[in-house]
């Protein structure tokens, strides 16, 4: 006759059991478990030391559920399952407060980290996470809720384009200028067409790519490798240039707070002439956390801060 258990089994044990049951080997539960099979069939036999009831039949090499572990087996089944849903409603409502963020790191420290205070003050409930990066982040691994890279070339990115279980959508395309301190300028010959500059001190971003496709854009065939010093990432530029060392390139987002600021000023275009964009930053997620209450609340938010 089975006896009443004083305890609950050891935790062990059930799992052990439960994958037995379910996958209907212990080599292949072990395999599950990542255990020896050894250790499995020593869960098995204190389980039903505790229990007082034979839970499985043995027979050369073979094993199978008896009547009562059966029924043991549905029931223990359940419980756990509803333990793992259990665990899994919790962490989604914990990753509902939660956003990680990675960005390219000129976007990330030039734009970015000044404006998140007011989408903080508008959801005080999620909690930021922004990490600078020149990778973008591995989704597969749950390395980041959001990404958001510059992507080069003048093809548009299709609002909410699904690919891969992502999902992406264009954030902004910003005009590419060319920028210089005033106290250099002030020391520069008048720049009258966009070929003058290619007489004066130029600042490139790891090479020359930048300024030969921007050239380009204004019909302009410049020869390579162009002078100037390569600096790199975009903040690196931006310093030379504040100091007076030469004329960068940067697009508009990066600019506005050292435009604002009259650190920076536009040597080219000059007013009303088009601008010229080389590429935009693009916003990427995980198409089944897209509708998650903290990446909706973020693209929102971004949306409506870069709205034209």
């Amino acid at each position: 006759m089975a006896r009443t258990p004083k305890s609950l089994p050891p935790f062990a044990a059930l799992r052990a059991f439960e994958a037995v049951g379910r996958l209907g080997g212990i080599r292949r539960a072990a395999e599950a478990l990542d255990l020896d099979h050894a250790v499995v069939s020593r869960h098995l036999r204190v389980l039903e030391e505790h229990l007082g009831v034979q839970l499985l039949r043995r027979s050369r090499g073979s094993i199978a559920l008896t009547a009562e572990g059966e029924r043991y087996h549905q029931r223990i089944s359940a419980a756990i399952a509803e333990l793992i849903n259990a665990s899994v409603d919790i962490a989604q409502v914990s990753c509902e407060r939660r956003l990680c963020i990675w960005c390219v790191p000129g976007l990330a420290s030039l734009w970015l980290t000044s404006r998140l205070k007011s989408f903080q003050a508008a959801h005080p409930d999620i909690e930021i996470e922004l990490q600078s990066s020149h990778q973008g982040a591995d989704f597969a691994q749950y390395e980041a809720d959001v990404d958001i890279r510059y992507i080069a070339g003048h093809e548009h990115v299709s609002a909410a384009l699904t690919q891969g279980g992502l999902r992406r959508f264009e954030v902004a395309r910003p005009a590419v200028l060319a920028v210089a301190s005033p106290a250099l300028l002030a020391t520069l010959p008048a720049i009258k067409a966009v070929s003058d500059l290619l007489s004066l001190p130029l600042l490139h971003e790891e090479s020359d790519d930048q300024w030969y496709r921007w050239l380009t854009a204004y019909g302009m065939r410049a020869d390579r490798p162009m002078r100037g010093p390569r600096l790199w990432p975009a903040q690196i530029t931006l310093e030379a240039a504040r100091r007076g060392q030469g004329i960068a390139l940067a697009n508009s987002l990066l600019l506005s707070e050292d435009l604002a600021a009259g650190d920076l000023v536009v040597v080219w275009p000059q007013a009303p002439v088009a601008t010229v964009a080389l590429g935009a930053y693009v916003f990427t997620a995980r198409a089944d956390r897209w509708h998650t209450h903290a990446v909706a609340r973020f693209r929102r938010w971004l949306r409506s801060i870069t709205a034209p």
